[in-house]
């Protein structure tokens, strides 16, 4: 976790909210060395239609791959006989 001041908060508020918007950094700002508050991503609400899209992908993709899997090889030994 780190830390800033209030003044540099002042000065660099949008690259540090950008740090914790993407990075999902926590950072305690503080004044005079004592912790005054604390700056932590806000989880954002699941999107149900984008999880939707993206297990009917997984599906396709499993399904593609069925089609050009060996007959009685199962992922575990394919695994091991690539590793070999």
């Amino acid at each position: 976790m780190s830390s800033i001041g209030v003044r540099e908060l002042k000065a660099h508020a949008s690259q540090i909210l950008r740090r914790v918007e993407e990075e999902g950094e926590v950072i305690d700002v503080t004044r005079r060395g004592a912790v005054i508050a604390r700056l932590v991503p806000v989880e954002r609400p699941v999107d149900r239609v984008q999880v939707s899209r993206v297990w009917e992908e997984r599906d396709r993709l499993a399904e593609e791959i069925a089609k050009h899997w060996p007959a009685g090889l199962s992922a575990a030994d394919a695994i091991a006989e690539d590793r070999e």
